[in-house]
């Protein structure tokens, strides 16, 4: 959410960072809706004024016995008391309107974003690693799956329809291992507290990291008007919700492994086949909350502890910094981990770790007390994947393949596997 005042104030930049996401200025506009809302507050405000002006001058005009002026009052005040009700009503109605406009307006871009129209036009920062060379022609996730008899999409279309998928034996194992070495990692070595949030929640919680209102369509409520969460940034962002916190408190670093739901799977047509695009997966994400002068160097702290786990997998990978066309609607800057996949010859997101600025913490009222001064201020909010493990299993999977379909089972998740060091068909 934006700061009206700040618009109002810096017309011109604000509609220059939207002109740089490919959107129309609307300054303009909002600023309008803002002149009637002050308008309204106006006049109310002067009423309720002359309500209780109006209110002692007919105590006094009793006082002196001047019966006329008292009555004249008393109907002056009577007549307030019935036009106020119908003020505080425009008041509220023009604010709605203001906080609705605002609220389907993403975040602003940081000035360090590369300009640009879609995903062509992101900027790789570094890699890491090497693509590996095969003696054989590697094959993709769901074909070695499928031939070990462990990823089984038929059974998971007679459960539950198109794009999910029930995972057996070893790979179930593989994607267990994958989840806790994710969680050892972040709670023991980068400072991560981890939580076990609820997986359904309320219309606020999703408005507070901008899921609602404009997504609504990507993503699966129930029948008691919950909603299942599309990420566990939606809980642990929202633990500060409506909150004053201390700075000394600050950052707050949480992390939570959890199944993930989106009702939106991708574009039509694209990655039908597989786990790379489905309706419920597994994600372990970080969310950072930290004071603004702190976000920038928080927001290269969490990219550097999502790669550390793809470095311990010894999987080839590259950090992409995403463009304003391609950055996600509460971001200020994002970074993508994008993980090289043998069998697919191609590089795919496994990560995505981004600063949002105050953004989402206006929307939450999520704020801290500084030390000095005890000024209060707004957090700034981080979160990023670290990472999704369905897609993790599946770059393991296509990386360590045989050339007879077995998986090697990379040398960190041997003791998670129980010692097994290669997943094959029994």
């Amino acid at each position: 959410m934006h700061d009206i005042r700040w618009i109002r104030d810096n017309p011109q930049a604000f509609d220059r960072a939207l002109g740089r996401r490919g959107l129309a200025g609307e300054s303009a506009r909002l600023i309008a809706i803002d002149e009637r809302r002050r308008a309204v507050i106006q006049r109310l405000e002067a009423a309720q004024a002359r309500r209780n002006a109006a209110s002692k001058e007919i105590g006094e005009a009793k006082k002196k016995k001047d019966e006329a002026t008292a009555q004249t009052l008393m109907a002056e005040v009577g007549a307030l008391k019935d036009q106020i009700p119908a003020m505080e009503a425009e008041e509220k109605a023009v604010s709605k309107e203001l906080d609705d406009a605002l609220a389907q307006i993403p975040n602003l871009p940081l000035d360090e974003v590369p300009d640009g129209k879609d995903e062509h036009d992101n900027v790789e920062h570094h890699h890491f690693g090497a693509k590996r060379e095969y003696a054989f022609a590697p094959r993709q996730h769901f074909e070695l799956g499928e031939a070990l008899d462990m990823m089984d999409f038929e059974a998971a279309a007679k459960l539950s329809g198109a794009r999910f998928v029930v995972l057996k034996r070893g790979l179930a194992r593989l994607e267990r291992a994958l989840a806790q070495f994710m969680l050892d990692v972040h709670t023991g070595e980068h400072g991560y507290a981890e939580i076990a949030p609820p997986l359904m929640v309320q219309d606020d919680v999703m408005f507070g990291t901008a899921q609602l209102p404009k997504f609504a369509e990507d993503q699966f409520r129930t029948t008691t008007g919950h909603w299942l969460i599309p990420t566990a940034e939606v809980p642990l962002t929202n633990l500060v919700r409506e909150q004053i916190l201390d700075e000394d408190e600050l950052p707050l670093r949480l992390t939570a492994c959890t199944p993930c739901f989106r009702a939106e799977a991708g574009a039509a047509g694209r990655d039908t086949r597989g786990m790379i695009r489905q309706h419920q997966f597994t994600k372990v994400e970080l969310v950072s909350i930290t004071t603004p002068e702190a976000s920038r160097d928080e927001h290269e702290r969490m990219l550097a502890c999502a790669e550390e786990i793809l470095r311990r997998l010894d999987l080839h990978y590259r950090v992409v910094t995403l463009c304003t066309g391609d950055m996600g609607f509460a971001s200020q800057k994002t970074y993508d981990i994008e993980v090289w996949l043998p069998g697919q010859g191609a590089y795919r997101e496994i990560s995505s770790c981004s600063v949002c600025g105050e953004f989402q913490a206006r929307r939450m009222q999520a704020r801290y007390r500084t030390r000095e001064g005890r000024a209060v201020r707004h957090v700034h909010t981080l979160n990023g994947s670290g990472v999704a493990v369905g897609r993790a299993m599946i770059a393991v999977m296509e990386t360590y393949q045989q050339e007879n379909g077995a998986i090697a089972v990379p040398d960190v998740l041997q003791g998670y596997m129980g010692g097994t060091k290669v997943i094959e068909r029994a």
